[in-house]
């Protein structure tokens, strides 16, 4: 397992320690090696670089980086999120005979383009998915089957912030033989490991807090499996999707301030929990850190924060017709994790590709919005959320 001597908010802005320049120029922002091709200083010989398809030093430093923060042997950036999950589940299929089918128990609280590829592209790769609450090791029990090899997990949940237990559930993985591959894209390695917890696998969405400012796609995935590891290169080198050097820049740069970012997120998600509560338009809220919810002693145990994403119930759709078009300060789009507040509405974006009354079973019904806190004064943000509600 990799090892740093250094604290997460110290690592963050340093890299990983013992790390090397490619160069000697003593630059403090890391060189963008805009170059897809690398001289060989003469026959058998390599700097280490050869096509940036295969390796590239600005992505290597990124791709060191965040397999230092997960505590990784190996890490892997690629062009997004969904280009990750795809590289991995790539990857655990390389050495399986033609025809093989492996099956995953996932979890039914988790982004519905990751939801989508399961169904689609991974069924077509030999995957065989079960959607269930993995809140309960009872249920993830109920639904092994014989060929159970992987448990795929989103804590929180998206959008339901369903918390899952990591130790216990990595814990009944391994001893039936599967892989627990757990997205941290919601908390980060700065409030939790799952690696540390016992999960064989992280896959996040670089796209949001890790990057920070809605300003690049990425993706990684993060193991200390040697064989995973060495598919991944396979992957990275035969499909190209890895991560482009000036995506690879602007994502170490965000790294930089993600320690500041976090607190300041997860200080301001607290106080708009605490006004949406009180607003009588509001009928639900669904947030890993109130005391009353289901997953809140987990969270403490596994996580150092709760996070800044926040789901919430409104008293009809002509209310949530009348937010989504009011707010001022806040940003009715896609995606989360920037600096920038961001309200999305699950049924007609995240969610829209899963049926509906499937959604509705789940939770995920037209009162539904979806909330990604920025860093902004959050005085200012409850004032706008309070003149939208109406």
């Amino acid at each position: 397992m990799a090892q740093t001597s250094f604290n997460i908010d110290t690592l963050c802005v340093t890299g990983q320690p013992g790390y090397k320049a490619s160069d000697n120029t003593g630059a403090i922002a890391l060189p963008i090696y805009q170059s897809a091709t690398y001289a060989h200083p003469a026959l058998g010989q390599s700097t280490g670089y050869d096509y940036s398809r295969l390796k590239n030093p600005t992505r290597d430093h990124l791709d060191k980086l965040v397999a230092a923060l997960d505590h990784a042997e190996y890490g892997y950036s690629f062009n997004c999120g969904l280009a990750a999950i795809t590289a991995l589940f790539d990857a655990l299929i390389l050495n399986e005979k033609p025809g093989a089918k492996l099956h995953v128990i996932c979890s039914d609280d988790l982004y519905g383009g990751t939801e989508r590829f399961l169904n689609t592209i991974g069924s077509k790769l030999g995957f065989e998915t079960t959607f269930i609450d993995t809140t309960e090791l009872s249920t993830i029990k109920a639904a092994k089957k014989d060929n159970t090899k992987i448990i795929f997990v989103e804590t929180p949940g998206n959008p339901l912030m369903k918390i899952t237990d990591i130790s216990l559930t990595a814990e009944y993985a391994h001893s039936i033989g599967a892989l627990l591959i757990v997205d941290n894209t919601f908390l980060t390695p700065y409030l939790q490991q799952p690696l540390e917890l016992g999960a064989d696998v992280v896959v996040q969405s670089g796209t949001k807090f890790l990057c920070g400012h809605n300003d690049t796609l990425a993706g990684f995935v993060t193991t200390n499996d040697k064989k995973i590891g060495e598919n991944l290169e396979i992957i990275t080198k035969t499909t190209g999707s890895g991560l482009a050097p000036f995506d690879a820049f602007l994502l170490v740069r965000g790294i930089k301030t993600l320690a500041v970012r976090m607190e300041k997120h997860c200080e301001n998600a607290l106080k708009i929990v605490s006004a949406l509560q009180k607003n009588p338009r509001v009928k639900g809220v669904l947030f890993p850190g109130l005391p009353e919810s289901k997953g809140y002693e987990t969270s403490c145990r596994q996580a150092r924060g709760f996070g800044s994403m926040i789901s919430f119930y409104v008293d009809s759709v002509e209310t949530v017709e009348r937010v989504l078009s009011s707010v001022k300060l806040i940003h009715f789009a896609e995606s989360l994790g920037g600096v920038d507040t961001l309200i999305t509405y699950p049924t007609t974006q995240t969610h829209s590709e899963v049926p509906e009354n499937e959604r509705n079973a789940r939770g995920i019904t037209n009162t539904l919005l979806r909330l990604s806190v920025g860093i902004e004064n959050a005085d200012d943000l409850i004032a706008d959320l309070t003149q939208a509600l109406g």
